[in-house]
Order: C-alpha cells, then sequence, then structure tokens
C-alpha cells in the first residue's frame, strides 16, 4: 500500500478578499499560514512520509507545502519539491482580480456559475477545466507523479482548488459530470490509499482523524 495526498493550498490573501485568483501570485493570509501547519499536523499524526513533493510554482501553494512538511517532521524533503507551472490554479483570465459578489452582480449568477463550475466553458480570456486537465495537469501527470505511484512511493501534491480537481478527474474518481459538486477545502489534505495502482481508500485527514 501506498499514499497520495492532494493538498489545496490555505487560503490566500485574495481567498479572504474573495477575488477570482487564478495565476495572479498572491500569498497566504494568516489563517492560511495556520491552515497549513494544521495540515502538516495532522499529517504526522496519521504517520504518512512521503517519498516526493510536487507543487505548482505559485506563493500560495509552494509555502503551504513547506509549511506542512516543517510540521509534519519532512522539512527535509523542501528542498527536492518539485515545482511546475502545469500546476498552477486556472486561468481565469478577464476575471483575474475581480470580487466574486461584484462579478455576480455584472454578470448574473448563472452566468458567473457557469465560469466557475462548467467542464467546458472558459470565462474571457481564461482556461475551462476541461483545459486544464487535457493540456496541463494529465500529460504533467502521467510522466511526472504515476510512475512513483506505480512503483509504491508516497507522494505529495499541493496545489490548487483547479488543479487538485483535475487529479480528480485524472485519478477516475470523479467525471466531468460530477466534478461541479467536488469541494476540496483549503488546508485539507485529502488522502488517497493505493495497492497496486489501484484506489482502495479516499478520505479528508481530519474526518479520518476525527472518527
Amino acid at each position: 500500500m501506498n499514499t497520495l495526498v492532494l493538498l489545496r493550498h490555505g487560503q490566500s490573501q485574495w481567498n479572504l478578499e474573495n477575488k477570482f485568483t487564478g495565476f495572479h501570485d498572491v500569498d497566504l493570509s494568516e489563517k492560511g499560514v495556520e491552515e497549513a501547519r494544521q495540515a502538516g499536523e495532522q499529517i504526522k499524526r496519521a504517520g504518512i512520509e512521503f517519498d516526493q513533493v510536487f507543487t505548482s510554482t505559485l506563493t500560495r501553494a509552494n509555502r503551504t507545502a513547506r509549511l506542512a512538511l516543517e510540521a509534519a517532521g519532512q522539512g527535509a524533503l523542501i528542498d527536492t519539491m518539485t515545482f511546475h507551472d502545469d500546476l498552477r490554479e486556472r486561468d481565469y483570465g478577464d476575471l483575474t482580480g475581480l470580487n466574486k459578489d461584484e462579478t455576480r452582480a455584472k454578470y448574473g449568477d448563472e452566468q458567473v456559475h457557469i465560469w466557475r463550475r462548467s467542464y467546458d466553458t472558459r470565462p474571457p480570456g481564461g482556461e475551462c477545466l476541461q483545459d486544464v486537465v487535457e493540456n496541463r495537469v494529465r500529460p504533467y501527470y502521467e510522466v511526472n507523479i504515476k510512475p512513483l505511484l506505480d512503483d509504491g512511493k508516497n507522494v505529495l501534491i499541493a496545489a490548487h482548488g483547479n488543479s487538485l480537481r483535475a487529479m480528480l478527474i485524472i485519478l477516475g474518481v470523479e467525471t466531468p459530470e460530477s466534478i461541479n459538486d467536488a469541494e476540496i477545502p483549503t488546508g485539507q489534505p485529502l488522502v488517497f490509499e493505493l495497492d497496486e495502482g489501484e484506489i482502495k481508500a479516499r478520505y479528508f485527514l481530519h474526518e479520518k482523524q476525527a472518527a
């Protein structure tokens, strides 16, 4: 058995300000820093030790990875983390930097919901989730991450809401039809237990530890 953990970054400053963030590089909020540390503490309590860590090139994700690894007692992995643009958040294009409530007031709730949650409808100048899956995350995963999992390694991916939702589709646990209902909260490790590449269990670490 080996383990894959997906970790969405802690709350960012623009999450706090309710803005579309996308490729814009913002840092964690104070709450986000604490969420990252708590994630690491949960990983430590679970006894999960990673062989390799992947993260995006955006600060909110890779800082979350660093804070979590330090709290998990695995700070030695920080120097060997792999950073890549393919794991970045979805590009929100012309919506980047806009307040979500103000955008709903301007374009309507239904249109903004389609831009945020539709699998294959792009916001103006941006990416849809299908773009993230097929153009970035799936090719990167197949070449760089899947071989490690197939070899029985424990892997952490610290990334973003949409790049991790893309992972759920790639792993086959969600579909383009079901992905709208899949939520990955900030700073909550999502664990997959694997046996020879087959997923045997899927759970949020805090829920299992509370049970």
